[in-house]
């Protein structure tokens, strides 16, 4: 297997994502989980990305990237983002139908196709749902954000990210208007989820829904 492979790819870029917006290590059990594979599987992975030099790996320990490895993955990443942006912008493709087609696209598309889509979008930061874009030399675009189930009652921020795990939560903020770049005040916090003012009125999010959204701080 080589260190281009698909497989190789989907593992750097999900042990990027996972600490992108939050700073708990993944563990293996955990990127079994994300990855919905045996935990066996990831072990074998796992000892072959560290003989690689692309990880850090201690028996039982968490998974952190090399430099290189980080390397890898935001070039993945970067692919990943771009042809959600393209697909959204230029195919006619809502925000949460865009993932599962990113997937398979990442793998395949050349870097000079990419360079091509990135030139026609016109560089973008961000794609549809707030994620920093990659730049091709690695540099990304970050803001300090919260999610709103840490924000106090009376915060006033802009929707920066939603993050796009659930289909049906994207949906659901979308069609109230939570999307990134929406200037919104949270009313109120609580163990089942939050209460914001968006545009003149009040939406009731879920715990989980609510927990997805990050605003400026």
């Amino acid at each position: 297997m080589t260190a281009t492979s698909p497989a190789i790819e989907d593992y750097l870029k999900t042990i990027y994502a996972h600490t992108e917006w939050q700073d708990a290590p993944i563990t293996p059990s955990v990127l079994a989980a994300r990855l919905g594979i045996a935990p066996s599987s990831v072990t074998e992975m796992v000892k072959k990305l560290a003989a690689q030099r692309l990880v850090w790996h201690r028996p039982y320990g968490a998974i952190v990237l090399t430099d290189a490895g980080t390397d890898r993955a935001l070039a993945v990443v970067r692919r990943h983002r771009l042809i959600e942006t393209w697909l959204v912008r230029d195919m006619g493709y809502v925000w949460d139908a865009v993932h599962d087609e990113a997937e398979v696209l990442e793998h395949a598309i050349s870097d000079r196709l990419l360079e091509s889509i990135d030139e026609h979008l016109g560089r973008p930061r961000r794609d549809p749902h707030g994620d920093p874009i990659p730049q091709a030399d690695g540099a990304v675009l970050r803001v300090e954000t919260l999610p709103v189930t840490d924000a106090p009652p009376g915060h006033d921020g802009v929707v920066v990210r939603v993050n796009d795990r659930d289909p049906a939560v994207l949906r659901l903020v979308m069609d109230a208007g939570v999307v990134p770049g929406a200037s919104v005040r949270v009313v109120s916090v609580s163990d089942d989820g939050a209460c914001v003012r968006v545009a003149g009125r009040e939406v009731e999010l879920t715990r989980r829904a609510a927990e997805d959204i990050r605003v400026t701080v």
